[in-house]
Protein backbone atom coordinates (compact mmCIF):
# COMPACT_ATOMS: atom_id res chain seq x y z
CA UNK A 1 0.00 0.00 0.00
CA UNK A 2 1.12 3.11 -0.29
CA UNK A 3 2.29 5.52 2.18
CA UNK A 4 -0.68 7.87 2.07
CA UNK A 5 -3.18 7.28 4.92
CA UNK A 6 -7.15 7.66 3.69
CA UNK A 7 -7.21 10.95 5.40
CA UNK A 8 -4.44 12.71 3.55
CA UNK A 9 -5.86 10.72 0.32
CA UNK A 10 -9.67 12.26 0.92
CA UNK A 11 -7.54 15.89 0.84
CA UNK A 12 -6.24 15.27 -2.12
CA UNK A 13 -9.38 14.35 -3.57
CA UNK A 14 -11.63 17.30 -2.31
CA UNK A 15 -8.63 19.76 -3.60
CA UNK A 16 -8.64 17.90 -6.95
CA UNK A 17 -12.47 17.74 -7.44
CA UNK A 18 -12.55 21.42 -6.10
CA UNK A 19 -16.67 21.01 -5.12
CA UNK A 20 -18.23 24.75 -5.06
CA UNK A 21 -19.29 24.15 -2.06
CA UNK A 22 -18.08 22.17 0.57
CA UNK A 23 -18.71 18.69 1.53
CA UNK A 24 -18.12 16.20 4.22
CA UNK A 25 -16.43 13.01 2.48
CA UNK A 26 -15.43 9.97 4.62
CA UNK A 27 -14.08 6.82 3.72
CA UNK A 28 -17.34 5.34 3.00
CA UNK A 29 -18.79 8.21 1.06
CA UNK A 30 -20.66 7.21 -2.28
CA UNK A 31 -19.18 9.10 -5.34
CA UNK A 32 -22.62 9.08 -6.96
CA UNK A 33 -24.10 11.22 -3.48
CA UNK A 34 -21.38 13.94 -3.86
CA UNK A 35 -23.34 16.96 -6.07
CA UNK A 36 -20.46 17.45 -8.45
CA UNK A 37 -19.34 13.92 -8.94
CA UNK A 38 -19.49 14.31 -12.95
CA UNK A 39 -17.13 13.50 -15.61
CA UNK A 40 -15.12 16.73 -14.84
CA UNK A 41 -14.69 15.58 -11.14
CA UNK A 42 -13.48 12.15 -12.69
CA UNK A 43 -11.09 13.91 -14.81
CA UNK A 44 -9.37 15.88 -11.49
CA UNK A 45 -8.97 12.64 -9.87
CA UNK A 46 -7.57 10.75 -12.85
CA UNK A 47 -5.03 13.48 -12.98
CA UNK A 48 -4.46 13.41 -9.12
CA UNK A 49 -3.66 10.06 -9.46
CA UNK A 50 -1.05 10.45 -11.94
CA UNK A 51 0.38 14.22 -11.06
CA UNK A 52 -0.11 13.12 -7.45
CA UNK A 53 0.89 9.60 -6.95
CA UNK A 54 2.43 8.82 -10.36
CA UNK A 55 -0.47 6.36 -11.27
CA UNK A 56 -2.20 5.91 -14.08
CA UNK A 57 -6.15 5.73 -13.76
CA UNK A 58 -8.71 5.17 -16.35
CA UNK A 59 -12.40 6.03 -16.49
CA UNK A 60 -13.36 2.47 -16.46
CA UNK A 61 -11.05 2.26 -13.12
CA UNK A 62 -13.31 4.86 -11.71
CA UNK A 63 -16.55 3.03 -12.57
CA UNK A 64 -15.76 0.44 -10.77
CA UNK A 65 -15.52 1.93 -7.44
CA UNK A 66 -18.29 2.94 -5.50
CA UNK A 67 -17.00 4.92 -2.55
CA UNK A 68 -13.89 6.82 -1.12
CA UNK A 69 -12.36 3.91 -0.36
CA UNK A 70 -12.37 2.38 -3.51
CA UNK A 71 -10.93 4.61 -4.78
CA UNK A 72 -8.16 4.99 -2.41
CA UNK A 73 -7.86 0.94 -3.19
CA UNK A 74 -6.88 2.33 -6.18
CA UNK A 75 -3.22 3.38 -5.43
CA UNK A 76 -2.69 -0.43 -4.85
Amino acid sequence: MTSINIDQFIENFLSAVDFQESVEVTPETELKSLPEWDSLAALGVIVMFDVEFGKAITGDDLKTCTTITDLYKLLG
